[in-house]
């Protein structure tokens, strides 16, 4: 599936099958790869991939199958991305490297007594009352301002996400990083 083979997919999955392969296993790889390798390149994918895992066990085998051979022609035929695994792991590798920082003032609770007075809320921009949604104002700690998890590729869905994000960042006004260019990933005239 990974690597786009359908033929070479659904021929594998039979071998599983006709090996005595427990479906529930085989559904449970299938909604691993839509995410790890499909990803927002073709956002449904992982919902092709859990209703297959639910079908499989609501009516079992021999019709589990059709189902399973649903999703893995849909994961083996979608464009692939693995930038929101990609951008977890880096922000998880910030996250255990104690690179946390302190939550900004503004976007801190401020339902409670006393929060007031700490300063929490002060400040904060609803997304909603501002144009497009967007509101522009700091929400990284001051320790990671500036950095970036997600680059979306220019593949499927995640083209039209990249596209987006690079306006919401214009808005927040977050200058791409070095070696990108603002609408996208890195590409060759980029350096």
């Amino acid at each position: 599936m990974r690597g786009s083979d359908v033929d070479a997919a659904l021929h594998y999955l039979a071998r599983m099958i006709a090996a005595g392969e427990d479906p529930r296993f085989i559904a449970r790889r299938i909604v691993i790869a839509a995410a790890e390798d499909v990803g927002m390149a073709d956002p449904s994918a992982l919902q092709t991939a859990v209703a297959a895992a639910h079908a499989v066990q609501l009516i079992g085998m021999p019709e589990g199958r059709i189902v399973l051979a649903e999703a893995v022609v849909h994961l083996a035929t979608a464009p692939k991305s693995n930038a929101a695994y990609l951008g977890v792991d880096a922000a998880l590798a910030d996250v255990r490297a104690g690179r946390a920082g302190t939550v900004p003032a503004h976007l801190r609770d401020a339902h409670y007594p006393g929060a007031k007075q700490l300063g929490h809320g002060t400040g904060y921009r609803y997304a909603h009352d501002a144009p497009h949604a967007v509101a522009p104002q700091q929400y990284l700690p001051d320790t990671l301002v500036g950095a970036r998890y997600y680059t979306p590729s220019d593949r499927g869905f995640e083209r039209q996400v990249g596209d987006r994000l690079a306006r919401v960042r214009e808005i927040l006004g977050q200058a791409p990083p070095p070696g990108r260019r603002a609408d996208g990933p890195a590409t060759a005239e980029d350096g």
